[in-house]
């Protein structure tokens, strides 16, 4: 778990941002040959951190980019590293900063082909940065493959060249690196894959862009972690009761009954003082034999739901996990969101809607969480774009917050709020997982925790308890894993500043 106690240093900037964020300082006095000295040093820094002394080649690329790749070439070259360098294009060509650094330089440019890489132990990138908006194409291109054909470790300067800084997609070709050096804030593309796999060890460097610039700006999203929901994370007090504390009912299915199991003991162990199981009769006693601090009454129909439902001390209501696609989990579905409570909808919820994903979205009266994975979202919405815009377009749409799951879950609220969660390990690709995540977030809704952040604490949880579990995880480990996370975070600073909370 990071010690870092400054949330601000979450934010994510788009590419456009990021330029913003850049005129910003410039128009309060910062100068922009400083800001790229500060830039290309920080690289050059982290060549020698990393690496040990021997030849380098730095690319340089026509922009700002290559303005950075000058400077680091700089230091490098002072500090005793054999520097060769190329210029994708002439130095007459540059803007006005990177030609002052070009100028700095005063060593030789060599011509832009492979010969540069003769020899090399690692090949600064300083080609392209996160605003590229065309494919990498003609000798920009056949340098990367041929970076990426002989395995030359990289240091990327921003993003690796071709890297979409806005969407994590490659637009073309890009080499991998095996260290990013980024500036001021990262850019949703380091967090969102293939880009995250593509830009190795991230370094965040501090150029003297002055924080108070990204106020004020839209829609500004966040990379997860506790500092944005921990102080108001749903801790027990002392005069706590059961009833205090929420109770959740999960509508369990009658085929994967471990389902909905899963869910039930993972609201239970996030901290909801009381959590019920409606089983349909037949398996009734399944579920009975196998859940003790879980209760669990028999579910005939959608009538007898309703019957269930009449007691309002039941404030979260699940459907979805194993229930099966049929009119009845949409029976059950509607029954839920016309209590205006709490209802997290998963799995079979979502599908069971798929011919007709108005009568879902027109139903959410109250505080909802939509958690599809691809598939599930592809029944409901037809986004487009980024999968943090896919996951904005969604909430906006159906009017609840939408968690879009993967590696690299997108988190959604309908005000434009957003995080991407990017602490989840491969080991959670087992079935299972989701049920779990989804009864995390329910245990935390229970307790008074709004949707919003109960989706986003949820999902780092989630992947910080099957981080902490290790190779041979199963879906099961993942609640007997949240206690040990729960006394970890507990610990965690406090952190004034920026939170996730609803707008002012």
């Amino acid at each position: 778990m990071s010690n870092r106690t400054d949330a601000s240093h979450s934010v994510l900037l788009t590419p456009e941002q990021m330029a913003a964020a850049d005129e910003a300082a410039i128009a309060a006095g910062a100068q922009g040959v400083d800001l790229m000295e500060a830039a290309g040093l920080a690289v050059a820094a982290t060549v020698r951190r990393h690496w040990p002394m021997g030849p380098v080649t730095v690319l340089c690329g026509p922009g700002n980019n290559g303005g950075d790749g000058f400077v680091a070439a700089r230091h490098l070259r002072a500090w005793g590293w054999p520097v060769r360098l190329g210029l994708l294009g002439s130095v007459d060509r540059l803007a006005p900063d990177a030609a002052h650094h070009a100028g700095l330089w005063g060593d030789a440019i060599e011509p832009f082909d492979s010969a540069l890489l003769e020899g090399a132990s690692v090949v600064v990138d300083a080609l392209f940065g996160a605003g590229l908006s065309r494919p990498i194409e003609g000798l920009a291109l056949d340098m990367l493959r041929d970076i990426a054909g002989r395995g030359l470790p990289v240091c990327a300067v921003d993003v690796p060249s071709g890297l979409d800084g806005a969407t994590g997609q490659v637009l073309g070709m890009a080499a991998p690196a095996r260290h990013t050096v980024t500036f001021f804030r990262k850019k949703p593309g380091h967090v969102l894959l293939p880009g995250r796999q593509l830009c190795g060890q991230i370094t965040l460097a501090d150029i003297g862009i002055p924080s108070q610039v990204v106020e004020g700006m839209d829609e500004i999203a966040f990379e997860n972690e506790p500092a944005l929901w921990r102080d108001m994370f749903p801790w027990p007090h002392a005069d706590d009761h059961k009833y205090a504390r929420g109770h959740v009912l999960v509508v369990g299915g009658e085929i994967m009954t471990g389902a909905a199991r899963l869910s039930a003991m993972a609201a239970a162990r996030a901290g909801a003082g009381l959590v019920t199981v409606a089983a349909p009769a037949p398996v009734w006693p399944v579920y009975a034999a196998v859940l003790t601090s879980v209760m669990v009454q028999p579910l005939d129909d959608a009538s007898n739901l309703n019957d269930i439902l009449a007691d309002a001390r039941k404030n979260v209501l699940v459907v979805g996990p194993g229930a099966g696609v049929s009119e009845a989990t949409r029976q059950h579905v509607l029954a839920a969101l016309d209590t205006g409570r709490g209802v997290v909808l998963d799995a079979d919820a979502i599908t069971s809607f798929g011919p007709a994903p108005q009568s879902l979205f027109s139903a959410i009266k109250g505080p909802c969480v939509l958690t599809p994975h691809e598939g599930e979202y592809s029944r409901l919405f037809s986004g487009h774009g980024s999968k943090l815009e896919r996951a904005r377009q969604a909430a906006r749409q159906s009017g609840a917050v939408v968690l879009l799951k993967g590696a690299d879950t997108v988190i959604a609220a309908p005000d434009g709020r957003a995080v991407i969660n990017s602490n989840a390990p491969p080991t959670l690709a087992t079935g299972g997982t989701g049920d779990v995540l989804t009864g995390f977030i329910a245990g935390l809704m229970a307790q008074g925790m709004a949707p919003f952040l109960a989706a986003s604490a949820g999902a780092w949880l989630h992947g910080e308890a099957a981080r902490q579990f290790g190779p041979g995880l199963i879906s099961e480990d993942l609640p007997g894993m949240l206690p040990r996370v729960l006394r970890r975070l507990k610990a965690y600073p406090s952190t004034p500043g920026v939170t996730l909370a609803v707008p002012t």
